[in-house]
């Protein structure tokens, strides 16, 4: 029996919300646990209701989805829930906002119910829905403006990349250029479990959560420079 995905909703828009809501209840083995107008009201519902995926809007009044994916994430116990993030735009300041404090996806606002179905449960199962050319090309136009208030909080007390061994380096620096686990293990002559331990151990002494944020890294910390 295939495990029910429990998916809180969090959009400020009625009509948006209950087509989501909606058309998650009819998909099988998926639970709406709960449903929020805004940030404030997500944070506080995805404490109590513990959901394995938050679809997540970007774009609310007072606390935007940035801010809430940033405290839901820091505040879960393990496992941390998942956040899907809902967008207009894929090359949106927003959507690096979110990469950058552990989203594990973004899907658009257009993407028709069997994509929106199929990346709950990507997201749930554990993957990252974020393409490495739109993941580079994201971080590539916002890595050097200035970052949200959202993101202030976020990382602020990161460890350099001196804590990282000269492969675990070598590793991240190909990540933030976009190449997969099997690419780099190409460049560099070692196996793809080799690369997947040292990227996994980067991100533990990072401080990171996701591929997406190993990316941001990468290009925050100057070991990766846009445009080369």
């Amino acid at each position: 029996m295939s495990q029910v995905i429990r998916v809180l909703v969090v959009d400020d828009q009625f009509l948006i919300r209950a087509g989501l809501v909606g058309l998650l209840k009819a998909a099988p083995d998926t639970e709406v646990v709960g449903e929020a107008v805004d940030g404030e009201e997500a944070v506080a519902l995805a404490a109590r209701l513990r959901p394995d995926v938050v679809l997540m809007d970007i774009r609310m009044p007072g606390v935007n989805g940035i801010d809430a994916t940033a405290r839901i994430l820091a505040e879960a116990p393990d496992p941390a829930p998942r956040v899907l993030i809902l967008t207009t735009f894929d090359l949106d300041e927003y959507v690096y906002g979110a990469l950058r404090v552990g989203a594990s996806g973004f899907l658009l606002k257009d993407s028709g119910p069997e994509r929106l179905l199929a990346a709950v449960a990507a997201v749930a199962g554990g993957d990252h829905l974020f393409a490495p050319s739109v993941t580079r090309r994201l971080v590539e136009a916002f890595t050097h403006r200035a970052a949200p208030a959202a993101e202030e909080t976020v990382r602020s007390e990161a460890p350099g990349l001196d804590v990282l061994t000269g492969r675990e380096r070598e590793v991240l620096q190909l990540t933030g250029r976009g190449l997969s686990n099997g690419q780099i293990a190409g460049e560099l002559h070692i196996s793809e479990a080799t690369v997947k331990t040292h990227l996994n151990r980067a991100m533990g002494k990072l401080g990171l959560a996701s591929r997406a944020q190993a990316v941001v890294a990468a290009y925050e910390s100057g070991l990766v420079v846009p445009g080369l």
